[in-house]
C-alpha cells in the first residue's frame, strides 16, 4: 500500500530555505539572519513558523540567538560541534549500563595513538610546552579541581600535537563527559605523584621519538587510572 504524503509543517519549509541559504554562502558564518518580520514577508509565513524554523536551527548549532538581536550564523569549530552532542553524551553515560565502560575503551584506542602519533612528530616547542604542562600539574597538588582540569590540559597538549584540531577536542570532550564518575581516589596517597610519573614517562617517550614506548605509556597510564572511575547511578558493582 502507498503511504499517503505527509503535510510538511510550515516551519519546516522555512528552515529548508534558510539552510539552504546558509549552505550555498549567502549567509556566511558569522552573519545575520533576516529579521523576524523580513522573513515572515519574504516568506509568506506568521511569526511562530518563523521562530520555531529559528530554534530548530538554534537546537540544531546552526545559529546562536541572543535577546533583542537577530539570530547569527554560528561559526563552526570542532569544541562547538562536540559540545552540541554532550548533553546527549551525559544522558547516554547516565542510562545505558555499558556505556562508561564504551567510553573508557574509546579514550583509551584514541590517546594511545595520540601518543604513538606525538612521538612522531613533536618539535621541541611541543615537547617544552608538553614539559610545562606537567610542571604546571604537580604545582597544583594542593587544590583538587585545579589538579583535575590540569589533568584534562596535560592530555589536550598532547593531543594537539598531531596538528589536527578534532583531536584536542575529542580528547577533552571524553574526559568532561566521564568526569563525575572519576573517584576522590585520585587524591589517595600517592596516586597524584604516579599520576605525574605516569606523565613524566609519556612525554620523555615523545621527546625520544619513541612511537612504540609512547604508547605503552598511555596505556599504561590509562589503564590504571580507568579503576579510578566510579559505575553510573544504578548500576551494579
Amino acid at each position: 500500500m502507498t503511504e499517503p504524503i505527509q503535510r510538511r509543517k510550515l516551519f519546516q519549509e522555512v528552515f529548508d530555505r534558510l539552510m539552504a541559504r546558509i549552505r550555498s554562502g549567502d549567509i556566511p558564518p558569522g552573519g545575520q539572519l533576516p529579521s523576524e518580520r523580513e522573513l515572515m514577508e519574504e516568506y509568506g509565513v506568521g511569526r511562530p513558523a518563523v521562530r520555531e524554523a529559528l530554534q530548530a536551527l538554534e537546537r540544531s548549532g546552526i545559529v546562536e540567538i541572543a535577546h533583542g538581536e537577530r539570530a547569527r550564523v554560528v561559526v563552526p569549530t570542532a569544541d562547538r560541534l562536540i559540545g552540541q552532542i554532550a548533553g546527549g553524551a551525559m544522558h547516554l553515560l547516565r542510562s545505558q549500563p555499558d556505556s562508561l565502560e564504551h567510553l573508557k575503551d574509546a579514550r583509551l584506542f584514541l590517546e594511545t595513538g595520540m601518543a604513538r602519533l606525538a612521538a612522531e612528530r613533536a618539535t621541541e616547542e611541543d615537547i617544552a610546552r608538553l614539559r610545562l604542562a606537567v610542571a604546571r600539574h604537580r604545582a597544583s597538588l594542593n587544590d583538587l579541581e585545579k589538579f583535575i582540569e590540569l589533568d584534562m590540559h596535560f592530555h589536550r597538549e598532547l593531543a594537539t600535537v598531531s596538528g589536527n584540531p578534532i583531536f584536542p577536542s575529542i580528547v577533552e570532550a571524553l574526559f568532561r563527559w566521564a568526569g563525575e564518575y572519576y573517584q576522590a581516589m585520585v587524591r589517595a596517597p600517592g596516586v597524584e605523584d604516579l599520576t605525574l610519573a605516569e606523565h613524566d614517562r609519556i612525554v620523555d617517550a615523545i621527546a625520544q621519538h619513541q612511537p612504540e614506548a609512547a604508547a605503552e605509556a598511555m596505556r599504561a597510564h590509562l589503564t590504571r587510572a580507568n579503576k579510578l572511575y566510579l559505575k553510573p547511578q544504578g548500576q551494579g558493582n
